[in-house]
């Protein structure tokens, strides 16, 4: 299945159904009274997230969905039938942003969340209920309110534990493809990975998400390269995996050029914790390894890990830190939604 992250679609609620203007008319009833129906409501247009979506690709195909017009009221006292409901399928982690993609309406981030986008006209009222004392045979009725249209983008944002961060060629997908059962495009050239990959990884019994995400280059925050299509996905994770290429000739500079567009992304993803590894040390002599980790030690200002993920030498010491700062990040968003205690004096 291919994957799309971004969908510009078009909704329309339905309109509420017209009122009635109806009197009775049976046999020996000289004068009877109005008996127009209300019109029905028409149909909203719902966003829901759902399991078993990762990919926004069914919006390519179809971008217009209309809800149901409410049916007219009718005589002897009929309402008219409500419009059908629409409802969005998304997988969680869906952003709902206005026609401005900036205004987020809604934020779809747990399977079951459920939001009303556009609500349906109310249906307009018969001539039933505009009987009086001073008036016995009312002429008139509602309208039933009118649709709303709009235009919305939807921009999905992967729900991962980790987010894989390196240059083109770093060995994310490599990483990746040993660690879990994904396989991610594997090759020798720049930008073999142009989607989101997603993996469940397992260590000492857990399991968590890791998310591998197309090769950054200096200038991707202003959209240099693949731009910044992808620094969304990493958002929601708990740490940053940011893999340095040991076989490069300049690995403080491959390491700095990273750190320097996830500071210029802005907001909190510069701020997420990181687990810094020099990757590729099969490729190294043994002498130049210890080296090579102190001088990415002193860039990084702290702890550094050597790896390779094709030798899969300390890949196991990479997945138990990631399950660590998984776990101190799982704690802390407990505590932070955890209702303080009342005070009692």
């Amino acid at each position: 299945m291919k994957f799309l992250d971004l969908a510009k679609v078009y909704i329309r609620s339905g309109a509420g159904g017209s009122g009635c203007v109806s009197f009775r008319r049976e046999k020996y009833i000289e004068y009877g009274g109005p008996d127009g129906g209300d019109g029905g409501n028409g149909g909203s247009v719902i966003i829901e997230a759902v399991e078993g979506l990762n990919t926004l690709i069914d919006f390519r195909y179809q971008q217009h969905f209309f809800a149901g017009n409410g049916i007219p009221g009718m005589g002897n006292q009929r309402t008219g039938h409500s419009g059908d409901d629409i409802i969005l399928r998304v997988p969680a982690g869906t952003e709902v942003l206005d026609e401005d993609e900036e205004t987020v309406i809604a934020d779809m981030v747990n399977i079951g969340d459920r939001v009303v986008l556009a609500k349906g006209g109310n249906g307009g009222f018969g001539n039933l209920h505009f009987k009086s004392s001073t008036n016995q045979a009312p002429r008139r009725a509602n309208p039933g309110q009118e649709c709303i249209d709009r235009t919305i983008w939807l921009r999905l944002k992967l729900i991962a534990d980790v987010g894989l961060l390196g240059l083109p060629n770093a060995g994310k997908s490599t990483f990746l493809s040993v660690t879990s059962n994904a396989r991610p495009k594997i090759a020798d050239y720049p930008f073999t990975t142009l989607h989101p990959n997603l993996g469940v990884v397992g260590v000492d019994g857990t399991e968590f998400v890791v998310a591998d995400i197309p090769g950054l280059i200096e200038g991707a925050s202003e959209g240099r390269g693949l731009g910044d299509l992808f620094l969304g996905h990493v958002e929601r994770c708990s740490v940053l995996l940011h893999l340095v290429d040991g076989s490069s000739d300049d690995i403080v500079g491959d390491y700095k050029t990273i750190v320097n567009e996830l500071d210029a992304y802005g907001g909190f993803l510069a701020d997420k914790p990181r687990i810094t590894v020099l990757n590729k040390v099969d490729t190294l002599p043994e002498e130049f390894q210890d080296e090579y980790v102190k001088e990415l030690e002193k860039a990084s200002g702290g702890p550094v890990i050597a790896m390779s993920g094709v030798s899969q030498i300390g890949v196991t010491d990479v997945l138990r830190a990631l399950r660590s700062q998984i776990d101190v990040d799982k704690l802390r968003i407990k505590q932070e939604n955890e209702e303080p205690e009342a005070w009692h004096p």
